[in-house]
């Protein structure tokens, strides 16, 4: 299997989880943003999401004007939030609780619309 449709099996399977678990459980948010706070689980996050990020781009760093695109950038996405998590945290935090206030329902919808786009991508559903 090509690199490019594991990934987007990876990532789109990933958000449309992410985004019906935010969706049913809301709390889930704001125990996400109280955790961030406990020192262990933030230098844990940020390691995981610096390797996942890492690991992304070093398999799949396509610069190409189509969807392979969108998985380059989650990945440089996940590296940089993982970075600015383990060097600058309570900056970092601040700044992810104030896009989740104020774009918290574009988010959730982007994030479902992108996994849909990848997965419908790596599957073929819906061709265009």
């Amino acid at each position: 299997m090509e690199i490019s449709i594991f990934l987007a099996k990876f990532w789109g399977w990933y958000l449309i989880i992410f985004f019906l678990i935010l969706s049913f459980n809301p709390k889930r948010t704001r125990q996400i943003f109280n955790d961030l706070k406990d020192e262990k689980f933030l230098i844990t996050s940020s390691f995981i999401s610096i390797i996942i990020g890492l690991l992304n781009i070093l398999f799949h760093n396509i610069w190409e004007p189509n969807w392979k695109l969108i998985v380059t950038l989650i990945g440089w996405f996940s590296l940089c939030i993982g970075l600015s998590l383990f060097v600058l945290p309570k900056r970092t935090v601040m700044w992810l609780e104030f896009i989740n206030i104020k774009f918290v329902q574009i988010i959730y919808t982007l994030l479902f619309f992108v996994g849909v786009f990848l997965l419908n991508i790596a599957y073929g559903i819906v061709l265009f």
